[in-house]
């Protein structure tokens, strides 16, 4: 079956990504919020960034104003019929499994669903969804217009078909896809974890200040610091990551989390998106 609707379920900072990658490579788009104010905030979002795109020259103004139609904004579940969905809600297992298990009563029997959790069990999560055989996790990175890679999580129920149909997807929205069987962090964040957490733990000893290590590791040839990394990425997120991959794998010393992020997040520091983190922002 080819996709030629796509359903992304959450308009924040992932949802719109994602939505708007697929109706730039002309998937036709569902982008679904139970709240219509997060909705009109992801339209005038979605806006801005094309805007911007075409001030720096990268795309038209005709390719803008298609991809922007491409996108129906609804909150309303009854209007979510696809081929295939990617939920980026919140970063818990209930409301994923309640959403794609009433998703799979208004869809096709054949119809996929997709987590872009970047923590979450997505075995765990399918045993609990209607025909696990078509649970899947596809993790994007953020920003999802311009990161090119995506993490295609599978589990023991995936079909080999739901595999293809995925990895096709992905390939169809430009993408880089790699495979890998759903484990603690999957790839990406399993191995990130000791460069934000040692850095972390450099600044809790006083080995170093933030702006030091950002300033060394981008000397060292990373595009950035892990501490401009975190704050881009949202701590919130970042840390609820570290403690989910610290808890599945035992809880090793070697990556309990920080307690400096743990008073970040508690007091709502969370980086770009609230207008402080690491480092003060003009604006949220």
């Amino acid at each position: 079956m080819e996709i030629n609707t796509l359903g992304v379920c959450g308009a924040g900072t992932m949802g719109r990504g994602i939505a708007l990658t697929a109706a730039l490579s002309g998937c036709n788009t569902i982008l679904f919020d139970l709240q219509p104010e997060a909705l009109e905030r992801a339209k005038a979002q979605l806006k801005k960034e094309l805007n911007r795109s075409i001030e720096k020259g990268k795309i038209t103004e005709a390719l803008a104003a298609q991809a922007l139609a491409r996108i129906e904004f609804t909150a309303d579940i009854e209007h979510c019929v696809a081929e295939l969905f990617i939920e980026a809600i919140v970063e818990q297992p209930e409301p994923k499994i309640a959403l794609f298990n009433q998703l799979a009563e208004l869809n096709h029997s054949d119809c996929i669903f997709a987590s872009n959790t970047s923590s979450l069990s997505i075995t765990q999560m399918a045993k609990a969804i209607q025909h696990p055989e078509r649970v899947i996790g596809l993790h994007f990175f953020n920003p999802a217009t311009l990161m090119k890679l995506v993490e295609i999580v599978t589990t023991p129920f995936t079909t080999s078909a739901v595999q293809q149909r995925a990895w096709q997807l992905i390939l169809d929205l430009k993408k880089t896809p790699v495979l890998c069987i759903d484990s603690p962090g999957f790839i990406v964040n399993r191995v990130a974890r000791p460069f934000y957490i040692e850095s972390l733990r450099l600044a809790e000893e006083e080995k170093a200040s933030m702006p030091q290590i950002d300033r060394i590791l981008v000397a060292a040839g990373f595009k950035m610091g892990p501490f401009a990394l975190m704050d881009l990425i949202g701590n919130d997120i970042n840390y609820a990551v570290s403690c989910s991959v610290y808890e599945q794998l035992g809880k090793p010393e070697r990556l309990r989390p920080s307690f400096i992020q743990q008073e970040l997040v508690q007091t709502g520091k969370w980086g770009q998106k609230s207008g402080e983190g690491y480092y003060q922002y003009k604006s949220a």
